[in-house]
């Protein structure tokens, strides 16, 4: 998962307000419009003044407190900038920056702090020479004023065909159709994609059938400066992309405590599990992989089960559900009678022959080292309901036309 973190850049972009307002160069005592080409005659009067052409443009406006901290940047017309100095006012922290290779325009190399304020200096010449100068003074939008969704997947990454595009907001979202129109969704396959909301927080994306395995998706977020509620703007702006693998639906029968591992149309295992207890049955459903750890804990007093167990070193663990549902090894089970294949033991998850330290040729190692993020795993004859669609990235078990029904654009 994507967290809001500043220094990976995840979070990008903020409002800004562009403005044209260049000055020129003054002298002490003189008039308003004159510059430094200005003198004097010798005789008594002045020579005709000629002020600069070049027109520069600091995007934060002087004194404004909502500056982006993504686009904030410098840009000059009819001439070249030659000094643009950026610094955090008060400490006077200089911020680096990047030039481009016509001199037409300046930015920060790294994203601006949330709440920060800061102070630019530009100075630019024409194609005369003549000087032009602009400066700014500003605060970028503050965290009690701005807006963030963690999103998931990551940029570059390959995901299994279940994986939806899913983001959740750090502020309660009231003007969702803004918000939704402002990320789009796109696959190389063709396949329609629309998003759902649960909730005021948060939004997910998929197709109607899993994505096409192979295919490349593209999301777009463009919220820099989209008010999502009441005086809450947006300060993203990125393209992300991510690439389907092969197609991987793993399918457990709880009357045969089997699971059957099928990819690309063509079955790969039949493998003994061991399902939920009678006391502690497994959702049913169409489950998605949203973790992967070698080695976790797993403590029954973080899903309400009281003091019944804690187990500091799960091996080959797989998240399904974000109420506590993993298929994951297990190497407590009676070696005497392993219930793999023949019954329920666990208190909810979907187990596999596994040995402690996560090593050896193992089922559980075998699945975890040939699964994806993003891989469906389906549960079916469980006498349990159907997992809820929030819980987890499980959003498959909603029709197409539930799905579609929660759309606000």
């Amino acid at each position: 998962m994507t967290t809001p973190d500043i220094a990976a850049r995840r979070v990008l972009g903020a409002c800004a307000v562009l403005m044209v307002g260049a000055l020129t160069l003054t002298a002490c005592g003189g008039n308003a419009n004159a510059d430094a080409n200005s003198s004097n005659d010798g005789k008594g009067g002045k020579a005709s003044a000629k002020t600069s052409t070049a027109k520069i443009v600091i995007s934060a406006k002087d004194g404004s407190t909502d500056a982006s901290i993504n686009t904030t940047g410098v840009k000059v017309s009819d001439g070249k900038l030659t000094d643009v100095k950026m610094t955090v006012a008060g400490t006077g922290q200089a911020v680096a920056g990047e030039l481009s290779a016509n001199g037409g325009v300046w930015k920060p190399k790294e994203q601006l702090e949330r709440g920060t304020k800061y102070q630019i200096s530009a100075t630019a010449k024409d194609a005369d020479g003549r000087t032009s100068a602009a400066n700014s003074i500003f605060t970028t939008v503050t965290s009690a004023n701005s807006f963030i969704g963690t999103y998931t997947p990551d940029n570059g990454t390959t995901v299994g065909v279940g994986m939806p595009v899913s983001f959740n907001f750090d502020k309660v979202i009231s003007d969702k159709k803004a918000v939704q129109s402002h990320i789009t969704v796109t696959s190389s396959s063709g396949q329609k994609v629309v998003g759902h909301w649960f909730g005021a927080q948060r939004l997910d994306f998929r197709p109607e059938a899993y994505w096409k395995a192979g295919s490349k998706v593209t999301m777009n977020i463009d919220l820099d400066g989209v008010e999502g509620a009441n005086g809450v703007y947006g300060v993203q702006k990125k393209t992300v992309t991510f690439t389907i693998g092969r197609s991987q639906v793993s399918t457990v029968d709880v009357n045969t405590e089997t699971m059957t591992v099928v990819r690309d149309g063509k079955t790969l295992k039949t493998i003994p599990i061991s399902s939920g207890s009678p006391e502690h049955t497994t959702y049913n459903g169409q489950m998605v992989i949203s973790e992967k750890f070698v080695q976790t804990r797993m403590n029954s007093q973080t899903v309400g089960l009281g003091g019944e167990y804690d187990i500091p070193d799960v091996p080959h663990a797989m998240r399904l559900t974000q109420s506590g549902t993993f298929i994951h090894g297990n190497y407590w089970y009676n070696q005497g009678n392993p219930p793999f294949g023949k019954q329920g033991t666990s208190h909810g998850c979907v187990g596999l022959a596994d040995v402690q330290g996560a090593q050896g040729a193992t089922p559980a190692k075998w699945f975890y080292d040939n699964s994806l993020i993003g891989d469906v795993v389906i549960v079916k004859n469980s006498p349990d309901k159907t997992v809820a669609p929030d819980n987890g990235l499980n959003g498959w078990n909603l029709p197409w036309s539930e799905w579609v029904a929660g759309s606000a654009a």
